[in-house]
């Protein structure tokens, strides 16, 4: 029988705020993110969603046309490009996290704060496949679809736990943990299709 507490590896928790939420901040989230927004897009090209984050092709985002070609060529992936993705994802969740009202801490550029992304470093030359990386992208399509809808939820789903912070200041954890799900979601294909540290195709689940 399989074990099914093997994680996938790619994890995303963030910490449940069991406290009441600054009603202030929340109230004005849409103008607060602005500036560490602005940070993320210039430092890499992406912007920041609820329920997405762009993975952009040339310098100053996600590396992936070049680790694309080093993989098919070199089957290596270096640990510095793997460094920087990773420290450019981590980063752009926590945009995420705070515009989804998931948290009140005001982004930080490098510290990990309460939103713990994991990625193992992978071994190029014994876990990935060099010519994969080539269609990853496209295999992933049932993905991109299904998260489309989910990301229409979690749209709603902030809407109302920003009407329920305002009246009570408590994120309502079944919405908590359906955002946070869907960004884990996200977060898997992503390491899958553009990250490229690993072949292990995504589940579809939202759980962890």
């Amino acid at each position: 029988m399989r074990n099914v507490a093997v994680q996938y590896p790619a994890t995303l928790e963030i910490e449940y705020p069991d406290r009441e939420l600054n009603r202030l901040t929340t109230f004005f989230r849409p103008f607060t993110v602005i500036p560490i927004a602005i940070i993320l897009t210039l430092v890499g090209g992406s912007t920041a969603g609820a329920a997405t984050q762009k993975y952009v092709i040339g310098s100053g985002g996600i590396l992936f046309v070049a680790t694309v070609l080093m993989l098919l060529f070199r089957q290596k992936y270096p640990r510095w490009w793997f460094d920087w993705n990773m420290a450019l994802t981590r980063f752009g969740t926590r945009v995420s996290a705070y515009v989804a009202l998931l948290r009140d801490e005001y982004p930080s550029t490098d510290d990990e704060q309460a939103v713990h992304v994991k990625i193992p470093y992978p071994d190029a030359t014994r876990e990935l496949n060099p010519g994969l990386p080539l269609i990853k992208w496209f295999l992933a399509i049932p993905h991109y679809v299904v998260l489309c809808f989910l990301g229409i939820a979690v749209f709603f789903c902030v809407i109302v736990a920003w009407f329920a912070i305002l009246f009570t200041g408590r994120y309502p954890r079944s919405l908590f943990d359906f955002v946070v799900g869907v960004l884990r979601w996200w977060l898997r294909v992503a390491a899958y299709a553009f990250l490229l540290t690993t072949d292990r195709y995504p589940p579809f689940r939202v759980s962890a």
